[in-house]
């Protein structure tokens, strides 16, 4: 089951939601992410009935509703949250009109005093009872459920102690201060999901479909796979999909980050929310609007801000301990002076009173999930996805990152530049090799599939294909067993002097991939192949060194080819591996330092699942979205140093942040023990906290991004 919960505004109230439904009978797997205020459970209802499940959720104070899988928001529509509702503007939430009305009952109270002198106080009663109802009832609800320490229950205690010992005007002080703090917390927590839900503006409200020649306007929502849309100048693609007529740049930067228009032709793959720029396309869809690239980075960056990051564990482990303590402390204020000294009760109690407030630790909670919301927000607004605090937390403490070569490095779309044939003639090994590599999804294989297509070369029928992976593909054609593998597998089977090293070194020290293709054991040609660098690699491999970062390159390729391909981008290479090689060079690399790997997402699985943290550069593929810890929606090399960056600024944001929540309760705690502050000071000491920790933490979406090659 799937629940959107309103009115959670930090850790502490995901937490409370999880103990009070943890205890209920037939109820596991329970999931909650205060950020996209999204609760997920399973429910045996032969134990509890989903009408209880909603009525313990609202009895702790929070809203419930059904949630529908993500809807994307059309552009123009009314403002909607995750699961499609339309939200309240700020001023016209619950906590809005309770501050309201705790604020008109405590500036009346304050005014009929100074007017009726002999009332006293008494006037702020009113306030300080609607109040502790409210957040009194909450609390009880709160200790049912298994959380006895929640801050209402703090400030409950602290309110009707105040009132009892006569402290009326602090007690209509302290709710008020209460409520419009958890209204701040509200308001600065729908900023920071606002960062996210602002992706899905980026699809149009409606969409052109072409039917019968005609192109009628259609909501984008209601687009259906295999229809055909026409995206006119100036347009936003309303869908993901397939350009099928037509030639026009299109501006991606809003989803992947890429600054530079994507030249965009037949059969070239378009998302949703990019912005055509030069020429009319026609676009067949081919995801449904809840299925598009948009829909599913909101997906995984709410399960992504779901998950805690070792510091988030950490620190709540840490609270855990910490809130028990400080209630202890604030008992012994209350009856050690009094009984062991003689001193004043009333003093002393109003002390203990005020720790008590001083003693929850919200702040301290949100202190770390907060900034890792954010870093991941900011993160998806820029193209880079990262699979949760723990991804976000290792990227910074990085010290070496290993790159695949093809399709990483480089664009990933080798050609054939020579065919060098031992015996017979270009166009028949052409063909053979073509045979061999056809079916096959690599790079090389694609490449020469291309070269035979683009001669017309004859591709004829193969049998038992086989891949041996970083050596060679094989087939049987024409009766013929047919290898086409590198020159050390072509040794292998055939021995040196078969194969002309001079010509394999010339081609690979111009910086080409020399394949040889055997017929029978017999070596028959060389095919020669070049995949130039990505634009960007080279500045984005010098901004790595400039955060002190080693950039290694691993490929398959031979010594020469990497070379050059590591002369041109000022990398360190490792050249010849076999993906079992991959893995052993990551596990040095990792004995030094952490160490991050970055691969298509493809071919480099083991390597990415070996690192400490993996990255998967596929420009928005399934396989980008779903595998490794980060993904590079825009392909850009340069997307590494600004993870690596943003990681940082994240942590020093967190450790500021706990600086704070600790610093400003160290400070609190010391002068309410002396007396110098009041208990409605006490209170800003949790309150006034956990809104400079959030807004500190939003600083991080407004965090421009890193120059690398971008």
């Amino acid at each position: 089951m799937r629940y959107k919960v309103a009115g959670m505004d930090c850790p502490s109230c995901a937490t409370k939601i999880e103990t009070a439904l943890g205890r209920l009978p037939g109820v596991t797997d329970v999931g909650v992410s205060y950020h996209s205020q999204v609760l997920r459970l399973r429910v045996d209802e032969t134990g509890t009935s989903r009408d209880r499940v909603e009525g313990t959720i609202r009895s702790l104070g929070f809203q419930v509703e059904d949630m529908d899988l993500i809807q994307v928001v059309a552009e123009g529509e009314a403002e909607v949250d995750a699961g499609g509702a339309a939200r309240e503007a700020w001023w016209k939430a619950p906590k809005a009109r309770l501050t309201g009305l705790i604020a008109v009952l405590a500036a009346a109270g304050f005014a009929i005093s100074a007017l009726v002198p002999a009332l006293g106080d008494g006037a702020l009663v009113p306030a300080a009872l609607v109040g502790l109802w409210v957040f009194g009832r909450r609390a009880v609800a709160l200790a049912r459920a298994g959380s006895p320490f929640s801050i209402e229950m703090l400030m409950s205690i602290a309110t009707l102690g105040a009132l009892i010992i006569g402290e009326t005007a602090e007690a209509s002080v302290v709710v008020l201060l209460f409520s419009a703090g958890e209204l701040l917390e509200g308001i600065a927590a729908g900023s920071a999901r606002s960062g996210i839900q602002a992706l899905a503006a980026l699809v149009p409200r409606t969409a052109l479909v072409i039917e019968g020649g005609v192109a009628r306007e259609v909501p984008a929502s209601r687009l259906e796979i295999g229809q055909v849309t026409l995206v006119r100048p100036g347009d936003r693609v309303p869908a993901d999909g397939e350009v099928v007529d037509g030639e026009s740049d299109v501006d991606e930067s809003p989803v992947t980050g890429e600054s530079v228009p994507v030249p965009k032709r037949v059969g070239s793959p378009v998302i949703a929310g990019g912005i055509n720029a030069t020429g009319a396309l026609r676009v067949r869809v081919t995801r449904a609007a809840a299925d598009n690239t948009i829909a599913r980075i909101i997906h995984l960056v709410e399960e992504a801000q779901a998950s805690k990051s070792p510091t988030a564990r950490f620190i709540e482990r840490f609270s855990a301990r910490y809130t028990p303590f400080v209630i202890l402390a604030a008992v012994l204020t209350v009856v050690v002076p009094p009984l062991g000294f003689g001193a004043d009760w009333h003093t002393w109690i109003y002390r203990g009173l005020a720790l008590l407030l001083i003693g929850c630790p919200c702040a301290l909670v949100l202190s770390t999930p907060a900034a890792i919301t954010s870093g991941i927000a900011a993160g998806a607004r820029r193209g880079l996805l990262i699979k949760g605090g723990a991804a976000l937390e290792t990227i910074g403490k990085v010290r070496a990152v290993a790159f695949d070569k093809t399709g990483t490095l480089t664009l990933g779309r080798p050609r054939v530049t020579d065919l060098v044939p031992l015996s017979g003639t270009g166009r028949a090994l052409l063909g053979l090799a073509a045979a061999v590599e056809s079916g096959s999804s690599h790079p090389l294989a694609r490449a020469i599939v291309e070269r035979a297509a683009d001669e017309g070369v004859p591709v004829r029928p193969a049998r038992a294909q086989e891949a041996l992976p970083g050596r060679a593909a094989r087939a049987v054609v024409g009766g013929k067993l047919v290898e086409v593998g590198s020159p050390r597998h072509a040794i292998e089977r055939c021995g040196a002097a078969s194969i002309p090293a001079d010509s394999v070194a010339a081609l690979e020290d111009d910086g080409k991939t020399v394949v040889v293709v055997v017929a029978d054991g017999v070596p028959i040609g060389l095919l020669a192949l070049r995949d130039e660098p990505r634009p960007g690699a080279l500045a984005g491999i010098a901004a790595l060194g400039q955060l002190g970062v080693r950039a290694v390159m691993l490929t398959g390729d031979n010594a020469r080819t990497g070379a050059a391909i590591g002369r041109a981008l000022g990398v360190e290479v490792k050249a010849g591996l076999l993906p079992k090689d991959k893995l052993t060079e990551i596990a040095a690399l990792k004995s030094a330092a952490p160490v991050a790997m970055v691969g298509d997402g493809i071919n480099d699985g083991p390597a990415l699942a070996a690192a400490d943290v993996g990255i998967a550069m596929g420009g928005g593929t399934d396989v980008a979205l779903e595998t490794a810890d980060a993904a590079l929606l825009g392909n850009r090399v340069g997307g590494v140093a600004e993870l690596v960056a943003l990681s940082r600024a994240t942590m020093t944001n967190i450790h500021q942040n706990v600086a704070v929540a600790l610093g400003l309760k160290a400070v609190f705690l010391v002068t309410t023990v002396l007396g110098v502050t009041d208990l409605w000071l006490a209170i800003l000491a949790d309150t006034g906290a956990t809104v400079l920790v959030t807004l500190n933490a939003l600083r991080l979406l407004r965090r421009p991004g890193v120059s690398a090659g971008s």
